[in-house]
């Protein structure tokens, strides 16, 4: 009965190694808040950028539309890359919307997005996963450049 039990967990761990069985899916909190805090900011930069007015700067609009322009394929990149080590990843969390008020709104905003992703990507190992929310953070402090210095 020994012997079986033995042969029953080699057989099993062999088809878990060689990617045959379904893969499980693992906790992905500290991605999955990553992947949460950049996809509610595209739809609310996108906000923000539709609802600046006459009072907000032209620099502001096009800061803004630089954003939403380009995290979207960073997110796919991301997630794809996640996904194809890791799993599906589920269970996004997506808060509401706002509306535009002002640029130190815009500002704050991003710099709560910015320290979602700094404090959840501790829990990220590879390095290739790393470099790219190294590039979604480029992409945030470039944004929060233009909207700070540029009028």
């Amino acid at each position: 009965m020994k012997d079986e039990s033995k042969l029953k967990q080699a057989l099993l761990e062999e088809v878990k190694k060689r990617g045959l069985l379904e893969q499980e899916e693992k906790p992905s909190g500290g991605m999955k808040d990553i992947i949460s805090a950049a996809l509610h900011s595209r739809t609310q930069v996108h906000i923000f950028h539709l609802q600046t007015d006459s009072q907000s700067s032209f620099a502001e609009h096009m800061a803004l539309g630089g954003y939403y322009d380009g995290i979207g394929d960073l997110i796919d990149g991301l997630v794809e890359s996640y996904q194809g080590k890791h799993g599906i990843i589920k269970g996004y969390s997506i808060d509401k919307t706002q509306d535009y008020e002002n640029v130190k709104q815009v500002i704050s905003y991003l710099e709560k997005v910015d320290s979602i992703i700094e404090k959840s990507r501790k829990s990220v190992k590879e390095s290739y996963l790393q470099n790219q929310i190294d590039t979604v953070q480029e992409l945030i402090y470039s944004t929060l450049y233009k909207l700070k210095f540029l009028k």
